[in-house]
């Protein structure tokens, strides 16, 4: 009789048996294709997906692809790093008194930290389960955070149900993590130990802290200026959002505005102006429509009353202070290389409600800057994480570049592939 697809090891089973059992379901499959009706689905699945890719169960061990300085630079940029306190507070610390590892990959599998017993992760480095490898199930087979992003589920994988050799002793539960703002899969995080990380307790507990890793990067955007400048004083320089909003978040020391769309166009314009604009050229950069410029320039009237301690001078119009903006922000991180976080960072096209011209402009400049630099890495995660938002879902092109770079034998590589068939057919 065949499993739960959802638990590897219901409540009252016997691990021993279970192990006993799938050892020769493995055995049988590995070495004549045989199928054991015991197996679990998903399990199956895997086995055939790593198989007609070319890995090989009894040779197979996982890619060490990052050296540590590019491990290092990922690391720094990667948005889950704001979410490893969390993990080290609620998951690693028990993990490593119960001699278990905690595990959190980026969204094309490699692992990026690797925390827990020392012990065990002596013994983890033999199957090369270290920070650097790849464990996507093109690289080492069905495992919980390689299936897991292939499915993007929660996944537990218990002992022989792993299909590489070297893996069967070991048991794993892993849960991806996503982005708040677009839903975009940011990595996994995995438990991994033996027999006991495959219960349902253990599932839910890996579950419960990609909650609360989900909720602390939500907190830490709406707490935090995403562009923050501290100057030499030591105070933060006020911060503008206007990525993926209706309305741009203006903050300056502990006081948080949420702008009105017309203000938000305002003060985005005037910021982004080199040596100010005159209420001549706001009225034909909010409008295509003529505009009286007294109405502009009673609108500067009030925007002045929110911007608090952020002086607004007039012809031309111009800010006295600086103030970070998040579209500088990822402007930055694109010039300097760090494309990873610049996809992080922006959570989204410029105001996108926004039909003002001078808008535009800047909305489809900094979106096309972003996909002209998608386009021409081989980085997938990155690519990846652009692809699975709202507006990077269907760019054809994006999904192609991925579709260019992903190895036949990647878990994703059918997904991606019906999903260029799909844009390609709508567009004819």
């Amino acid at each position: 009789m065949g499993r739960s697809n959802d638990l590897a090891m219901p409540p009252g089973a016997d691990p021993a048996t279970l192990s006993r059992h799938l050892n020769v379901a493995h055995d049988e499959f590995v070495s004549s294709g045989l199928v054991n009706p015991g197996l679990r689905q998903l399990v199956l699945e895997s086995w055939r997906r790593s198989v007609e890719g070319g890995l090989d169960p009894e040779q197979t061990l996982a890619a060490i692809r990052l050296d540590e300085a590019a491990l290092a630079e990922i690391r720094d940029g990667h948005p889950l790093a704001t979410g490893m306190p969390v993990i080290r507070r609620l998951l690693v610390e028990s993990a490593a008194e119960a001699g278990l590892l905690v595990a959190v990959s980026d969204a094309a599998g490699q692992l990026l930290w690797v925390e827990g017993d020392a012990s065990l992760r002596a013994r983890a480095e033999g199957m090369h389960f270290v920070a650097g490898a790849d464990w996507s199930e093109a690289s080492a087979g069905t495992n919980a955070p390689g299936t897991a992003l292939a499915l993007d589920r929660p996944v537990q994988i218990f002992g022989p149900e792993h299909l590489a050799r070297q893996v069967t002793p070991w048991s794993c539960s892993a849960a991806p993590i996503h982005d708040p703002d677009t839903g975009a899969v940011l990595g996994v995080l995995d438990l991994t130990g033996g027999a006991e990380v495959a219960t349902p307790q253990s599932l839910t507990l890996v579950r419960a802290t990609v909650a609360a890793v989900e909720a602390e990067l939500r907190i830490e955007r709406l707490s935090t200026p995403r562009s923050s400048t501290i100057t030499p004083s030591g105070w933060s320089l006020p911060g503008l959002d206007v990525l993926g909003g209706h309305g741009a978040v203006l903050r300056h020391g502990s006081t948080t505005t949420r702008l009105s769309l017309r203000h938000s166009e305002l003060l985005l314009l005037i910021a982004e102006s080199e040596h100010g604009m005159t209420a001549a050229e706001l009225a034909v950069a909010l409008s295509d429509d003529e505009q009286a410029q007294v109405t502009i320039r009673a609108e500067v009237s009030r925007l002045r009353i929110v911007l608090g301690p952020i002086e607004l001078a007039s012809r031309p119009y111009r800010l006295r202070n600086a103030v970070d903006i998040d579209v500088a922000a990822v402007r930055d991180d694109l010039a300097e290389g760090r494309l990873r976080r610049a996809v992080a960072r922006y959570r989204g096209p410029i105001l996108p409600s926004s039909a003002a011209p001078g808008v535009e402009r800047l909305r489809d400049g900094l979106h096309l800057h972003i996909r002209s630099c998608l386009l021409a890495t081989d980085d997938a995660d990155a690519l990846l994480s652009f692809a699975d938002t709202p507006y990077g879902c269907d760019d054809l092109e994006v999904w192609e570049r991925i579709l260019m770079i992903l190895p036949p034998t990647s878990p994703r590589h059918t997904q991606v592939t019906e999903r260029v068939a799909r844009l390609d057919n709508e567009l004819r």
